[in-house]
């Protein structure tokens, strides 16, 4: 055995890279078995190596407790070997709040405790579209409200995105056909780099594995490919602690894959990943069955977002609606719906007590739409879906669950402490409300297409009557007045 003790220390969910050089001969992406033990006091956790081309070899591990870890390499290639050494984890730095995690079954945190209120954006193919458009996307991601993003590895065929990306997950063989053995370095240090840049910007990475919109054949790999790919894949990225995994982008429309293979995907995405990543699967007509043990959230897609409650009553498990169309101006249907559309989805969401995705596809002269390439937003959402991630920021923690009482109208809330109703398309000039009597409440009208908050004079309890303005987009807050049982 070999000895090396680092004196580099890691933060807290940070990533602790070891670099171990090998000559191999044949294939050292499918010949070589690689992996390391990193263990503190009674705790000890493997982790899958991987290679990175031209006779590298590299170990990744997100230590999530602070102290002196010790680490040992295990390999059937001698070289590799018997490695061992230790380093120090640190506390986090600043905005790192560790990976994101299901908590109170309906919602998410960060392993810090941290409440994480998922708002989500699409760019499907941004990660392929060169250097200056996918900075220029990290640009946007700065001041835009998103804390998530949907992003597929391999790239995407389709209207609106039909360019070649500059690097392939695999390489070529001597027929000029894919090699689905042998990985192609470049493109996976790219698409970690950006993943790495998401994690800076304390931005998810909702990462796609598979999707049916495909002319290059990634979508068509034996089940030996596909299972290769996804343990790669894992031995890469789990260790960024902003990755989540979507095993695919409307999977029902895969005719190659079976319910039995996506089930296998989930199985072998679960066994690789010693972090236990957030896991889901997004659908086009047929939800996948949410209530598997390996599944972690729902992700929909579904324009009926009054709906949102009966999901969570039906599987359990925080309901993230990934995709409820997007705002633009392209002729499909689901690519065409207003700002004051996708900006009514979000709080109907809300107020069912789940989470909603973005997207954008306004008509551009280069085809550079946000849903797939990103670039800049046009539309008017963004900054009205700020408007409301800041208004559950500043509810109670953890979430909010749905009011099965006091009004007709939809309503999220905690307790008898806070309320918050969304009256969508009605248009009421006054309306009664029913709250205990035994505690007073403060009451705001909200706007939330003006994005105005106007108090109202006094406090209320139990029966009472307010004034509204007759139009439609309107949310009433009530929180309970301090000092008040």
């Amino acid at each position: 055995m070999s000895e090396e003790t680092t004196d580099k220390t890691v933060e807290q969910w940070g990533i602790l890279e070891l670099e171990l050089p090998a000559r191999v001969d044949g294939n050292p992406f499918v010949d070589v078995a690689l992996s390391a033990t990193f263990s503190l006091k009674h705790r000890a956790i493997t982790v899958d190596g991987f290679c990175d081309g031209a006779d590298a070899f590299r170990v990744r591990f997100m230590p999530d407790v602070p102290g002196e870890w010790q680490y040992t390499t295990h390999s059937d290639c001698p070289e590799l070997d018997g490695k061992t050494g230790s380093f120090v984890c640190g506390p986090p730095g600043s905005g790192n709040h560790g990976p994101v995690r299901v908590e109170d079954t309906f919602h998410f945190a960060y392993a810090d405790g941290t409440p994480y209120y998922q708002v989500g954006t699409t760019c499907y193919a941004w990660v392929h579209q060169g250097d200056a458009l996918e900075e220029q996307t990290l640009e946007t991601l700065k001041t835009a409200p998103f804390n998530k993003i949907r992003m597929c590895v391999f790239p995407k065929a389709y209207r609106y995105n039909d360019n070649e990306p500059e690097y392939y997950a695999y390489e070529r063989n001597e027929a000029g056909e894919w090699d689905f053995a042998r990985f192609n370095p470049e493109f996976w240090r790219h698409l970690e780099k950006r993943v790495g840049q998401l994690m800076e910007l304390g931005i998810e990475a909702d990462l796609i594995l598979f999707h049916p919109y495909d002319r290059w054949g990634f979508a068509k790999m034996d089940a030996e490919s596909d299972d290769r790919y996804l343990r790669y894949l894992v031995a890469r990225l789990a260790a960024y602690r902003n990755v989540w995994w979507s095993l695919a982008n409307e999977y029902d429309l895969m005719r190659e894959k079976s319910m039995a293979d996506w089930d296998r995907f989930f199985r072998v995405i679960q066994e690789s990943d010693p972090y236990q990543r957030l896991r889901s699967v997004h659908n086009c007509r047929q939800f996948y069955d949410y209530g598997k043990p390996w599944v972690t959230h729902c992700s929909i897609q579904s324009s009926s977002l009054n709906r949102t409650r009966e999901w969570r009553n039906t599987h359990r498990k925080p309901v993230v609606i990934d995709e409820c169309r997007y705002e633009g101006n392209i002729e499909q249907g689901w690519g065409n719906i207003s700002g004051q559309e996708i900006v009514h989805r979000f709080w109907l969401g809300t107020v069912g007590g789940g989470y909603v995705g973005h997207g954008e596809t306004y008509i551009h002269p280069e085809d550079i739409l946000w849903w797939s390439k990103g670039g800049v937003l046009h539309g008017e959402s963004p900054a009205r879906i700020a408007f409301l991630r800041q208004l559950v920021e500043d509810g109670p923690a953890m979430g909010f669950t749905p009011l099965k009482w006091r009004v007709p109208v939809p309503g999220v809330g905690k307790g008898d402490e806070y309320c918050l109703f969304y009256f969508g398309d009605s248009r009421p000039g006054e309306y009664t409300f029913r709250l205990p009597n035994e505690h007073q409440y403060r009451v705001e009208l909200i706007d939330t297409w003006e994005m105005t908050i106007t108090p109202l004079e006094g406090l209320y309890s139990g029966t009472f009557k307010i004034e509204m303005p007759s139009k439609t987009a309107m949310a009433v807050r009530m929180q309970k007045a301090e000092g008040n049982g």
